[in-house]
């Protein structure tokens, strides 16, 4: 490969690696701005932890976890820290699609999402002490164990056998977002729902966000970071496969939060903006597992369904007494199911056989993300506790766990 298309790959990756981490800010938030204005310190802190603790895992071991090279396929090694090898500046890494510094970045991005979708959906009334105790163990061991299976090359990548790749997952549909959301799940069951979510009857009470316009700027920002990480997922420059992904990425987005829109209007009559931003995420999540393999018409049908399931899985989660404040469990772990399988519904791989390993992905990462999740937080749940007090959750955990008003200034002046 010429020196050229080296160094255009490469700068391409550390573009998508800059617009990934871009997309801790939209996470931030969004989180903030659906939920009230006395936790927004402790959000922003869970979120900054998830970004600096996650990358330096990553560093420590989560990189060689994942892409441990010769292993058995379902738990391999390959050391501590990051290789020093000349090698790994040259062609000769990666077939010259990118450095080996640039793929460890790349990938470290990734592994922080996982834990910041669980922020999200606890949000307003978890222990700041066990929350980052079960992110160094989620996100440091669990994130990339799931990932080797398939990204590593490990038993869910060779279910095809010699006909080619078994379980397909372009850009992390199950293996960050489902990550994510069967923790998220398994976090909000064990820590129940907030002071007045279900009333009388057990009726679902709208708890509203303070401050939608932050929530609708982080919903653009995520959108202009799936360029990244959908853009970055084809692991080149090559320009008909991130045109086309950027294209299928953007028609989905937009086909779902047209349809979350016209189906809350029709269920709710009412124009209810967040069901427009999550239906936005889901289109967004529900093609991330096969961005590269659809058609521009077979990612609007992707995202027109990925919208209708986030309105009809909030309100789902909304009846069986779940509290998840953004909507995460719905967008991250049931849109990232539903895309997964449109990988053996659409697009190039289409087809009864690659439905049956796309299931058989989503349940093997369900199954020990369940697993896993559960006994990590039940650990910490009969151990040190995972819930604030009553009345540090009705006065707020910016002033009980971190003796700051994020508004101070604002407030002053109000008296």
């Amino acid at each position: 490969m010429d020196t050229a298309t080296f160094t255009a790959n490469n700068v391409w990756m550390m573009v998508c690696t800059a617009l990934v981490f871009f997309m801790h800010s939209g996470f931030a938030f969004l989180e903030i701005g659906l939920t009230r204005q006395k936790n927004t310190i402790n959000i922003l802190f869970k979120n900054i932890f998830i970004i600096t603790v996650g990358l330096l895992m990553y560093f420590g071991w989560g990189f060689n976890l994942m892409y441990p090279g010769e292993f058995n396929g379902w738990l391999g090694f390959s050391g501590f820290g990051l290789d020093m090898d000349p090698a790994g500046v040259t062609t000769a890494y990666a077939e010259g699609r990118y450095t080996y510094w640039t793929d460890f970045l790349f990938q470290g991005m990734f592994a922080a999402t996982a834990g910041t979708i669980v922020s999200g959906a606890v949000a307003e009334r978890i222990r700041i002490g066990p929350f980052m105790v079960f992110i160094i163990l989620y996100v440091g061991l669990i994130y990339p164990i799931v990932g080797s299976w398939q990204w590593g090359e490990g038993f869910l990548y060779s279910l095809g056998g010699e006909d080619g790749v078994g379980f397909y997952d372009f850009a992390g549909s199950t293996l960050v977002h489902s990550v994510g959301g069967w923790g998220a799940l398994i976090a909000i069951w064990l820590l129940g729902p907030r002071i007045g979510k279900f009333g009388e009857h057990g009726k679902s009470n709208a708890i509203p966000g303070h401050n939608i316009p932050m929530a609708t700027a982080g919903v653009l920002i995520l959108w202009l970071g799936w360029f990244g990480f959908n853009g970055g997922s084809v692991l080149s420059a090559d320009p008909a496969r991130t045109s086309l992904v950027l294209t299928t990425t953007s028609l989905a987005a937009a086909a779902g939060g047209v349809a979350a829109f016209l189906v809350s209007t029709l269920a709710y009559k009412t124009y209810d903006l967040t069901m427009f931003l999550n239906g936005i995420l889901g289109g967004l999540v529900g093609i991330t597992a096969g961005a590269d393999l659809m058609s521009p018409n077979e990612a609007v049908l992707v995202g027109l369904i990925s919208g209708a399931i986030v309105v009809g899985g909030i309100s789902l989660i909304d009846r069986v007494k779940l509290d998840d404040p953004v909507g995460a469990v719905t967008v991250h772990l049931i849109c990232g199911i539903w895309g997964t399988l449109a990988v053996g519904i659409f697009g190039a791989k289409a087809g009864g056989q690659q439905f049956l390993y796309q299931l058989s992905g989503v349940a093997a990462a369900g199954i020990f993300c369940v697993v896993s999740a559960f006994v990590i937080i039940y650990g910490l749940k009969k151990t040190t506790g995972i819930r604030v007090e009553r009345q540090e959750e009705l006065e707020g955990l910016d002033l009980h766990e971190h003796g700051m008003d994020s508004y101070a200034d604002f407030r002053m002046n109000q008296h």
